[in-house]
């Protein structure tokens, strides 16, 4: 990539990175939240979805408005409401104004990263989009790596309303950079120049996704079954089985954000050297590492593996998702703001479903069971991701 075009995707990465950090510094500010606002932590717990649930269903509504009015505008946008509606959730008198606040918040948010996605693919040669996409998403899910233990210590030193606000001028520090971002991207095809039409996109993207491109969708959503399942529970069995402290458990698990950014950095080498098939195959290997490890952790109640743990699970994920990204572009061409958003609706509502199912598994055998699971799903997905993927692009 040119230096110009390494801005680009350092910039549209920060914004990424703004958006994952936005929902998972909640986490450790649950506590204090429910306190202030009289309310249990267990109810309180709802803003996380509240979040989450707009976020994944309307990524790839978001992807084809990007692909009909252009991505850079409507990155101005969203990036902007996600600028003010965080910094507003600090105002919430009650949980009821603050869970609409964080709807509003996940419907600006859900945007961000699908047209990214699909604006590095426009800027981009078909050879640099693996590594560029990497650094993206490498970029963005540090946010979520570091935010838990950034929003823990930002709720210790000055309170959970004004991490909001702090996050809120991320957001807007975000927004300035997307407004410097001029001429790039918007050059459309004939795709993008019709207009949104909610009932033909339905019918669009239920093809597109069931489509002969169809595994990679499917894999997309079984990564994040596993991958963010996995990690959903990490900081419970931190806590419950290695007897670490909440923001020491959110320090730990910043290496899964580190990862992620070394991943990014990594997956464009060695997507020249083995392919994008490599690639994925390096992420599952590192993501059953991972299960291994925390599968070790139970048993010996050592912190220091499943930090070790956090950093592959980080380093499997990013060498995953970005490079299903990279192929749903080759799926879908003149609707990649589509196709990558329907990756991140099959990665996040994964995510959820991952989290039923791992309670589930937890609640039967406990937390080695999970470990156990999820590495066996992991090597199930390498095998069938090895003989489907190649047959899916089109």
């Amino acid at each position: 990539m040119t230096p110009a075009q390494k801005r680009i995707v350092v910039t549209l990465g920060f914004c990424g990175l703004v958006s994952a950090a936005d929902n998972w510094f909640v986490s450790p500010a649950l506590p204090a939240i429910a306190q202030a606002l009289a309310v249990a932590p267990s109810a309180a717990a709802i803003i996380l979805t509240a979040y989450l649930t707009p976020y994944g269903l309307l990524q790839p509504v978001c992807g084809a408005i990007g692909d009909a009015v252009g991505r850079v505008r409507l990155l101005r946008i969203i990036v902007a409401g996600l600028a003010v509606s965080t910094a507003a959730c600090a105002a919430a008198p009650t949980l009821g104004i603050l869970i609409a606040a964080r709807i509003v918040t996940g419907c600006f948010a859900a945007g961000i990263i699908s047209v990214s996605q699909a604006l590095v693919g426009d800027v981009v040669s078909t050879e640099d989009r693996q590594g560029a996409v990497g650094l993206l998403m490498g970029i963005t899910f540090t946010g979520q790596g570091i935010s838990a233990g950034l929003g823990g210590i930002i709720c210790d030193l000055v309170g959970w309303r004004a991490a909001f606000v702090c996050f809120g001028v991320l957001g807007a520090v975000a927004w300035a950079g997307v407004m410097r971002l001029r001429g790039v991207g918007e050059k459309r095809g004939a795709a993008q120049a019709e207009p949104f039409r909610p009932a033909a996109f339905l019918v669009q993207a239920t093809r597109t996704f069931f489509g002969p491109g169809r595994a990679v969708f499917l894999i997309a959503c079984s990564t994040g079954i596993i991958y963010l399942g996995v990690y959903g529970f990490m900081g419970t069995f931190l806590a419950e089985k290695c007897g670490l402290a909440s923001t020491q458990a959110g320090l730990l698990m910043m290496f899964y954000g580190l990862a992620c950014l070394a991943g990014g950095s990594l997956s464009g080498r060695i997507g020249a050297a083995r392919g994008q098939a490599g690639v994925i195959l390096v992420g599952e290997v590192s993501g059953i590492a991972a299960c291994a490890l925390l599968a070790a952790s139970t048993l010996t109640g050592s912190w220091a593996l499943a930090l070790i743990a956090a950093a592959c699970l980080g380093l499997g994920y990013i060498l995953v998702q970005p490079t299903l990204v990279a192929l749903s572009m080759d799926v879908g061409p003149g609707r990649a703001g589509l196709c990558t958003g329907l990756i991140g609706l099959g990665v996040f509502a994964g995510g959820g479903v991952g989290s039923v199912i791992g309670g589930s598994v937890i609640g039967a055998g406990g937390y080695l069971a999970l470990w156990l699971a999820a590495g066996i799903a992991l090597a199930a997905q390498a095998v069938i991701g090895a003989r489907a993927l190649p047959r899916a692009r089109g």
